[in-house]
């Protein structure tokens, strides 16, 4: 049987709610990836040039710390990751996230939360960055109010082969 993990990073609890409820509607494992130093809003100002979240997206290098790690990654063979859309691509601590493990032989599904942003390239980008060369899944960007049953339709109906 697939062993499914569901893992996000949410700055505002929307994409963290939205990961909540497709790992219960595909009966997968949850995993929240935290900070090792919390944001506070002044962090995630992105009209400031010098918020710490600006200048970690401005530094392709930027690998903000994670508080805890996955129980035995290699038990998994499907990760959904989740993120709010940064500067038109994934949050560094996502990079930090796919350096952190072994993804070989898993499917990665990219999703993220967003007002309006595309998910765009960040499947091409997860793809160059993740450890083991998994398959990379073309992601969908996800409304804050989803239903169980429309996310578990949109994860049924991927095309993963």
């Amino acid at each position: 049987m697939e062993k499914i993990l569901v893992a996000c990073f949410s700055a505002s609890g929307v994409t963290k709610a939205v990961a909540q409820s497709l790992a219960e509607a595909e009966g997968a494992d949850f995993f929240e990836i935290v900070p090792e130093t919390p944001y506070t809003a002044a962090d995630l100002d992105w009209r400031d040039k010098h918020s710490r979240s600006t200048v970690e997206m401005e530094d392709p290098s930027s690998r903000p710390a994670i508080e805890g790690k996955v129980t035995d990654m290699a038990q998994y063979d499907t990760v959904f990751i989740g993120f709010p859309i940064w500067w038109g691509r994934e949050p560094s601590i996502i990079d930090t996230f796919l350096e952190s493990y072994d993804f070989s032989g898993k499917v990665i599904i990219p999703f993220c939360t967003s007002g309006g942003s595309p998910i765009g390239f960040t499947g091409d980008r997860m793809r160059q960055i993740a450890k083991g060369n998994p398959k990379v899944v073309n992601g969908q960007r996800m409304g804050g109010s989803l239903s169980r049953e429309d996310l578990r339709l949109w994860a049924d109906g991927l095309e993963i082969d």
